[in-house]
C-alpha cells in the first residue's frame, strides 16, 4: 500500500510571513530631469514607507487590528511622536507611532529599535576619519537628502563627539585586553612624535610571525619609567618576564634599561642597525661615507658573530686618530648589534629583525591616520588617536617574511634562557 505525504501526522501547518503593502509613487517628469537624483530621492521615499509600515505593523502585532476589540492585547495605541532613525551616516527625523501599556509603560517597537541604532552611525563616523575624512567635511562626504528631509548628526562637533566617545571606549578595551597563551619571542619597541607628546609603542611578533600590537605609553623615549612602565603593564597583561625574549630597538638608553629592570638578563636586545650606521656615518665627512657603509655592511653581513665584532673592532680602530667620535659610535653596543648572528639567525628573517622597519611602518601608518590633526589637545587626545590609528592597521598585518625560522630564533632563546639559569645556580 502506498504512502501519501498529506496523511503523515509529521507535517506540520506552515504560516505565511506577514505583509504589508506600501505605494510608492514614481516622480516620472522629475526622472527624466534629473534622473540620478530623483532615483535617491525614490529610494529615500521608498524607505520611509516601508519603515512605516513596519513599526505599523509591529503596531497591530501589539495593540491587535484597529477597531477591532481585542481582550488578549498587550497594549493601546497612544498616537505618534517626533523620533530620529540612522540613515547613510546621520540621523533623520519621522514620526514614530508610539505603544503603550497600563502595567508595563510605553513598548518599544523591533522595527524602530532596530532602524534608530547609533551603532552604524558611529561606525560610519570612524571609517570616514579612517578613510581621511576630516570631521570639518565630514558632511559633503555624505549623499545629499532631498530638500524637505532634516538631517542632523552631521556638524563638525557632533562628529567629533562621537569619534571621542567611540575611541575612548575602544582604547579602554584594547589597552586592558590581556594577552592570553600567545608566546611572542620577538618584541619591537619604538617611539613616535604627535606635536609636543610621545608615544612608546611595543609591537610583538609570535611564533607564527604575525604582529600585534602588545601595548603603548605616552612619555619621553629618553625616560626609563616610561619604558619600565610599559613593560611591566605588559608584564601583568600576560607577557612571561621568565622567558628569554629578544628585544629589537633603536639603540635608546632609557629602553635599554628599562628591558634590563623588568627582564633582567633575559631580555636580549638587538641594536638596529640601520639606526646605528646612521649615527656612525653622522660622525664622518662625505668623502668617507661610502667605504665605512660598505664595511658596516659586509660585517653585518656575515653569519659569524665573532667574525663580524673583529671586524668592526678593526674599523672603530682605523677611524680612532682621525674621527674618534665614529669610533666611539661604532664601539658602543657593537655586540648588541650582532645579537641576531650570535642567535644564528640568518636569510630573510634576519634582514627583517635587524631593524626597526616592521615598526616604523607602523609608525608612519599612524601619522598618515592623523593627518587631519591641527592641534593636540594634551596627551589623552594623542593616546585615543594612535590607539584608533593601530586598531585600523593591524587589519592589514602581514606575516613577517622568513617567519618559518621564528622557531629556530625560539629554540636559540630557549638554550640562552637554560645557560642564564646556569649561570645563576653557580653564582647561588
Amino acid at each position: 500500500m502506498s504512502k501519501h505525504a498529506r496523511k503523515s501526522d509529521h507535517l506540520q501547518l506552515v504560516e505565511p510571513p506577514k505583509t504589508a503593502t506600501v505605494e510608492v509613487p514614481l516622480p516620472l517628469l522629475g526622472a527624466f530631469t534629473h534622473i540620478e537624483r530623483s532615483f535617491f530621492e525614490l529610494c529615500i521615499d521608498a524607505g520611509q514607507q516601508v519603515l512605516a509600515a513596519m513599526m505599523e505593523q509591529d503596531r497591530e502585532d501589539l495593540c491587535g487590528p484597529r477597531g477591532k476589540r481585542d481582550p488578549e492585547r498587550r497594549a493601546g495605541r497612544a498616537g505618534t511622536t517626533q523620533s530620529e532613525v540612522t540613515l547613510g551616516g546621520r540621523r533623520i527625523a519621522l514620526r514614530r507611532p508610539r505603544v503603550r501599556s497600563q502595567v508595563e509603560g510605553e513598548l518599544a517597537l523591533p522595527s524602530f529599535a532596530f532602524a534608530s541604532d547609533r551603532d552604524p552611525l558611529d561606525r560610519h563616523a570612524l571609517d570616514a576619519i579612517a578613510c581621511g575624512v576630516s570631521t570639518r567635511k565630514y558632511a559633503r562626504s555624505l549623499d545629499r537628502l532631498p530638500e524637505a528631509v532634516d538631517e542632523r548628526s552631521v556638524s563638525k562637533s557632533s562628529v567629533s563627539r562621537r569619534y571621542v566617545a567611540m575611541t575612548a571606549k575602544q582604547m579602554t578595551t584594547w589597552l586592558t585586553k590581556p594577552l592570553g597563551d600567545r608566546h611572542f619571542p620577538v618584541v619591537m619597541i619604538d617611539g613616535i612624535v604627535l606635536g609636543d607628546h610621545t608615544v612608546l609603542i611595543a609591537l610583538g611578533i609570535d611564533l607564527e610571525g604575525k604582529k600585534q600590537v602588545l601595548g603603548l605609553r605616552e612619555g619621553d623615549t629618553e625616560n626609563s619609567r616610561v619604558a619600565k612602565a610599559l613593560l611591566r603593564d605588559l608584564v601583568e597583561r600576560g607577557l612571561d618576564p621568565e622567558r628569554a625574549r629578544l628585544f629589537v630597538i633603536d639603540g635608546a638608553k632609557a629602553l635599554r634599561s628599562g628591558i634590563r629592570k623588568v627582564f633582567g638578563d633575559l631580555g636580549v636586545v638587538q641594536r638596529c642597525q640601520i639606526h646605528k650606521r646612521r649615527n656612525i656615518l653622522g660622525h664622518l665627512p662625505d668623502g668617507m661615507v661610502q667605504s665605512v657603509k660598505t664595511i658596516l655592511e659586509e660585517a653585518w653581513g656575515l653569519g659569524d658573530a665573532k667574525l663580524a665584532k673583529a671586524r668592526l673592532e678593526r674599523l672603530a680602530s682605523s677611524l680612532e686618530a682621525d674621527h674618534p667620535g665614529a669610533a666611539a659610535s661604532v664601539r658602543e653596543g657593537l655586540d648588541e648589534t650582532l645579537t641576531l648572528q650570535g642567535l644564528g639567525i640568518e636569510g630573510t628573517l634576519y634582514r627583517k629583525l635587524r631593524s626597526t622597519n616592521a615598526i616604523e611602518n607602523l609608525n608612519s601608518g599612524i601619522v598618515s591616520y592623523s593627518k587631519n590633526v591641527k592641534r593636540w589637545q594634551g596627551g589623552s587626545m594623542v593616546v585615543r588617536w594612535v590607539s584608533a590609528a593601530i586598531v585600523e592597521a593591524e587589519k592589514k598585518f602581514r606575516r613577517v617574511q622568513g617567519w618559518r625560522d621564528i622557531e629556530k630564533l625560539a629554540r636559540a632563546l630557549t638554550v640562552f634562557e637554560a645557560k642564564e639559569e646556569a649561570a645563576a645556580e653557580r653564582v647561588a
